[in-house]
């Protein structure tokens, strides 16, 4: 990361800023919205192609992939507007907030449209959070077979996880009939509390090994080495909205600083919002918290 960022900068260095500059660096925002950093479209191809490789090293290369094609449906959609809006693949924003050195802090974000990916480091350690990725549209299909759809693990494995739980636990997995218009953590610095579903120690065999393998498709975004460590015992399930896959619907995933949601609630199904957050570490919180308790233990 920290080559990569050091050789955005020097073929953009306009695309940084203070890390001291908590009103832009703790920013999440996945709507079509004026955002801090650089535009891809302002950039040469020499930089566009930096602040992809930037991009690269906070993702597994599946969810690389995944963050790509989000972008290009930002074309699609453009098209099925009929143009109206001029959305455009470049435009999305890289910033980097500070300097990317050895012993600094540092971070870095790249955003846009149904993307937003936030790195934080001290030293040799990353704080990985929020991480969100949307699609709209959230397929494309022909003749009832799918073409491109970047978020189907997440979408099939929330499915799964509800189909298996028991009867006698969907009163208390089922927190609302009505689905959010959006995810509840929304487009915020800071995450709102929210109901916490049933745990997954009450949650049968079947459901419970669902249940790890939707939290792995959040956490496996992540690099081996950057994923924070879970207990899974520790989590619980909420679902709003639909239980048949014709209705809106969301899922949420909570454990101790961790929150997972998912969306699909607008534009007949088609249009889904998903978000890996960490309510105590967002933006770096744990890394920073270390950084001062040393520095003030010296």
């Amino acid at each position: 990361m920290r080559a990569e960022a050091a050789a955005l900068l020097a073929l953009a260095p306009t695309a940084g800023l203070p890390f001291e500059d908590d009103a832009h660096r703790r920013w999440i925002e996945y709507r079509p919205r004026p955002r801090p950093g650089v535009s891809l479209g302002a950039l040469d191809p020499e930089g566009r192609k930096a602040a992809h490789r930037l991009l690269a090293t906070g993702l597994r290369p599946h969810a690389f992939a995944q963050a790509t094609v989000i972008l290009a449906l930002e074309e699609v959609l453009d098209r099925e507007e009929g143009y109206r809006r001029g959305r455009h693949s470049n435009d999305y924003t890289i910033v980097v907030f500070g300097t990317p050195d050895v012993a600094g802090r540092w971070g870095w974000r790249f955003e846009g449209h149904h993307l937003s990916v936030t790195m934080t480091l001290d030293g040799d350690t990353v704080s990985p959070a929020p991480v969100f990725l949307g699609a709209n549209p959230l397929g494309t299909w022909y003749r009832g077979r799918p073409v491109v759809r970047p978020l189907a693990p997440e979408e099939e494995l929330g499915w799964a996880v509800l189909d298996a739980v028991p009867r006698d636990l969907l009163p208390r997995v089922v927190l609302r009939p009505a689905a959010p218009s959006d995810i509840h953590s929304g487009p915020r610095a800071a995450v709102p509390p929210v109901p916490e579903g049933v745990p997954a120690v009450e949650l049968p065999d079947p459901a419970r090994l669902l249940l790890d393998e939707l939290v792995a498709v959040y956490l496996d975004r992540l690099p081996e080495d950057v994923a924070p460590a879970m207990d899974r015992d520790r989590l619980s399930f909420a679902w709003e909205g639909a239980t048949g896959r014709t209705g809106r619907h969301y899922y949420r995933v909570q454990g101790p600083d961790l929150l997972i949601e998912y969306d699909n609630t607008a534009d007949d199904l088609n249009h889904a919002h998903t978000v890996l957050r960490r309510p105590d570490s967002d933006f770096g919180a744990d890394v920073l918290a270390e950084h001062r308790a040393d520095w003030h233990a010296r």
